[in-house]
This record gives structure tokens, sequence and C-alpha cells, in this order.
């Protein structure tokens, strides 16, 4: 399946899930920490990115909103992931999404696509910009509820 729906199985038939955007730095964090969040470790969640960046402190400034703190993460690499198999990878970007489909590296049961915007296109005041993380993250805090039926 690779619609941009986020239904799904129930909570109980994933077991372990992979967030994948293009640098591991704004999306999948988001969406790992608020699986995590919800949770906790009944689940293995893990996010990488194609490639890596460098952490971003609006993600800090939006997660922490809601108690969740990202501060000492570092971006990771889809090379580097110590798993390769995934009940569900949800990529969050269009690049990422080729990539889970034609890799030889990782596989999963289900590969879904949540088109999320880039919040780093958004310009002017510091509070419009935060704003567009805090709609990136209140999306995918939407979806994971509707992926997990919570």
């Amino acid at each position: 399946m690779t619609d941009s729906s986020p239904a799904m199985p129930d909570k109980s038939d994933i077991q372990s899930i992979l967030f994948l955007c293009n640098h591991n730095i704004i999306r999948s964090p988001m969406a790992e920490a608020l699986t995590r969040h919800y949770f906790g470790k009944t689940v293995y969640t893990a996010s990488a990115g194609v490639n890596t960046g460098t952490p971003d402190p609006f993600v800090d400034a939006a997660m922490a909103e809601r108690g969740i703190d990202l501060h000492n993460r570092e971006p990771q690499a889809l090379e580097h992931l110590e798993d390769t198999y995934f009940d569900v990878i949800v990529t969050l970007s269009p690049t990422a999404h080729h990539v889970a489909l034609a890799s030889g590296t990782i596989s999963a049961g289900e590969v879904l696509y949540w088109a999320s915007a880039d919040p780093t296109v958004v310009q002017g005041s510091r509070e419009q910009m935060l704003d567009a993380y805090r709609d990136v993250r209140d999306r995918l805090d939407d979806n994971i509820k509707a992926l997990f039926n919570t």
C-alpha cells in the first residue's frame, strides 16, 4: 500500500515501525518521538534519513511544547540502522518514499507515504516559522493516532 492515508491494521499488528525522510532532522524524528511518547517500548520505533543533516532548534521547541525532549538526539542515516526489517515503513517525503520502495537495504510488510510539508520553506517571524513546525508535528500526531487506532 502506497497511499497517503494512515489507515492500517490495529496497533497490535504493528510491532516495529520506521519513519523515513530526507535528513532525519525534522519530520522523521518528530514522528519517532511522538510514537515513543504514546507507546514506549511496546512498539519498536526508529527513524532515519536518506541523508543526514544537523539538528534543527525549531524541532526542539515544537516538541518541548508537548513535553518531549529531543535535545540530545543525533540524526541517523538509513545505512546506519541497526534493524533492516519493519512491519511498517512510513515515508515522509517523495525522495524517502522512492528510496524505501527501491532499497535493497530495508524492507517492510507495508510502506506508507504520508505527504508532509517541509517547514523550513516558511519565512517570516520566529512565531510564523514555529507555527509551520507545529503544523507538521500536529499532522504527524493525527496520522500516528489514526495508524494505531487510538
